[in-house]
């Protein structure tokens, strides 16, 4: 089953259907970033890609340095 996640952004609103168990988990990471009740401006979208990027960076090091210490 999917759930509609809406954001506004820039004064336009954009929705997304998603698995609603991925739904509940990405709600409560959006409102980390953003203004879930508001508008938001393109600075801060911006600002949480970066930010989730390198959430991901760091993970991969992690993995990477786990693998290595597996290999050993």
């Amino acid at each position: 089953m999917s759930k509609k996640i809406g954001l506004h952004i820039g004064g336009r609103r954009f929705d997304v259907d998603v698995e609603e168990n991925f739904a509940l988990f990405l709600e409560k990471k959006m409102a980390l970033d953003f203004n879930v009740g508001g508008n938001n401006d393109l600075k801060t979208l911006l600002q949480a890609y970066i930010r989730k990027n390198h959430e991901l960076y760091q993970q991969e090091q992690t993995i990477e340095l786990l693998l290595k210490k597996l290999e050993e």
